[in-house]
């Protein structure tokens, strides 16, 4: 069962159509500017032909490439897509894209729900969830990463959300991708300190790192948006995830209300900034 993502290192920008005139505009006149990596959502480029193949073979030849998926309902009541897996396995091997990461939550039950929806923190839903991470796994012959989700209602459960999180990584035997704006986030809408959840994440099973921007819906409620930039809180929390784990490849995720390609370089180059402090410290 293969993972790889030690070729992986520096700031990476999620791949976007909206953003592909700009981006190739940029390879020609500021190459030195680019990500150091790039991540790619299968659901949206899966069986897709003409342009948007050519487009992605183009990326996936001159970037190391991650993969993030939406529609797995990893949690879910229903039977797992074995034939959704298959084509996203033939996806991921004829791109070369070694490397897969899914949400830790459903979004199907009897149809698809379009949504992101928590699971109850549960021993019982450890139990679920992990063996078809397993199943996921042993039919991908990869291993995979699972996403800590944002969640506004909260499910009964039985232990913290931190708890269910190391639970499952470890009854799964998977891998993290770490998104600290959803740690951010939840951390307010649900009272709890968002360093003690970071300082307790274990940092070996660490594939990568998300950071993103949201919405302050009220003052006791944050929603998660990736629609904005990167907000100070959300950085001093990337750097403290830096001091806890060490420098770990870092995405900038923005799905809506996308800007100049310019406006998330100048982002990235922030994140170049943290991981190069964090360096320099350790020299």
């Amino acid at each position: 069962m293969t993972s790889d993502t030690e070729k992986v290192t520096g700031a990476g920008l999620g791949l976007r159509r909206g953003l592909l005139e700009e981006w190739h505009e940029l390879e020609e006149k500021q190459p030195e500017l680019l990500p150091d990596f790039i991540e790619v959502t299968p659901d949206n480029w899966m069986g897709l032909g003409g342009r948007y193949a050519r487009e992605m073979r183009h990326f996936t030849d001159r970037y190391p490439t991650l993969s993030h998926g939406l529609s797995l309902s990893l949690g879910g009541p229903d039977p797992l897509d074995t034939n959704f897996i298959d084509r996203l396995g033939r996806f991921l091997d004829e791109y070369n894209i070694a490397t897969f990461s899914e949400h830790l939550s459903y979004c199907t039950d009897g149809g698809h729900l379009y949504d992101l929806l928590p699971l109850p923190f549960t021993g019982e839903a450890v139990e679920h969830v992990s063996s078809r991470i397993r199943a996921v796994q042993k039919q991908l012959g990869r291993r995979i990463a699972i996403e800590n989700v944002s969640f506004y209602a909260a499910p009964e459960g039985e232990m913290s959300e931190i708890d269910f999180l190391i639970a499952v990584l470890s009854e799964a035997d998977c891998d993290l991708l770490l998104d600290v704006n959803n740690v951010y986030v939840n951390s307010h809408n649900h009272a709890y300190d968002a360093h003690d959840f970071i300082s307790a994440v274990p940092t070996e099973r660490i594939s990568w790192l998300h950071m993103a921007g949201h919405l302050r819906e009220a003052p006791d409620l944050i929603i998660d948006t990736h629609g904005d930039k990167v907000v100070d809180p959300v950085w001093d929390l990337l750097q403290f995830t830096y001091s806890c784990h060490g420098v770990q490849p870092t995405l900038l995720e923005r799905d809506f209300n996308l800007p100049p390609m310019h406006e998330l370089i100048d982002e990235l180059a922030i994140i170049r900034q943290y991981q190069q402090g964090v360096s320099s410290d350790a020299a």
